[in-house]
């Protein structure tokens, strides 16, 4: 039995298949795929494989105490409710007592936001901005299982030609 046919694998398998098309952004190949599944074509035998990964890290913009501090409050003030709405349930009275819920959140509020001081007095200077991260490919190869490659090529190439499935 396959890595296919039993579903995905359990570990870190490289991809197998015959390439049928190398397109330069995700989007195209996702398009290309798109294509194939217009055409009735097998898609569970398609694999897209992006090459030379890259990890881009874009610059949001510098990082400030204020920016740092919201950050570590809208945190804690969730945790502080949590620990409220807990407290609040083994409080004598009736129903939702709504004095440990505020306490919680104000006391998880100042926490986070501690914390979060904290960390940014230890680290200044070391990483005094914010980003995001994400993994890119160089290139997008479409793969495709032997037993439906050659057809799968052809397809890819009524794509390139601009013409429909049929």
């Amino acid at each position: 039995m396959s890595a296919r046919q039993g579903g995905q694998p359990k570990l870190p398998t490289p991809p197998s298949g015959w390439p049928i098309g190398c397109y330069p952004t995700y989007e195209e190949a996702q398009r290309a795929v798109d294509y194939l599944a217009g055409d009735d074509f097998p898609v569970a035998d398609v694999t897209i494989v992006g090459v030379d990964l890259m990890l881009v890290e874009r610059v949001l913009g510098k990082l400030s105490l204020g920016k740092v501090l919201m950050a570590g409050a809208v945190p804690g003030a969730w945790f502080g409710l949590l620990m409220g709405l807990l407290l609040s349930l083994f409080s004598e009275g009736q129903g939702l007592v709504y004095g440990p819920i505020v306490f919680g959140v104000a006391v998880g509020t100042v926490f986070g936001m501690v914390l979060a001081a904290a960390n940014y007095g230890m680290n200044k200077g070391s990483r005094s901005f914010t980003t995001t991260s994400q993994l890119v490919a160089g290139r997008y190869d479409v793969l495709c299982l032997p037993r439906s490659a050659e057809r799968g090529r052809d397809l890819l190439a009524r794509l390139a030609l601009g013409q429909q499935p049929q």
